[in-house]
């Protein structure tokens, strides 16, 4: 009987582990992509008429390939 329960505990305890590092990767992936978005934001802003060209020609690589006959 000691040892189920001791069993049990482990098992609880493995299970909060592996949550804890959910919530760690959760919340360093949802840093990271914030910093990447305000670094975004910030270069199109220094560069505005780069960014559309740029949104521009991928937009228009994007159709190209999604549209091309095979």
């Amino acid at each position: 009987m000691n040892e189920e329960i001791i069993q049990n505990l482990n098992e609880r305890l493995d299970r909060a582990i592996d949550k804890g590092r959910e919530i760690i990767t959760e919340e360093e992936m949802e840093k990271r992509l914030n910093e990447m978005k305000d670094q975004t934001e910030d270069t199109i802003r220094r560069y505005p008429i780069a960014s559309v060209a740029v949104g521009l020609a991928v937009g228009f690589i994007a159709a190209k390939i999604f549209t091309s006959d095979h």
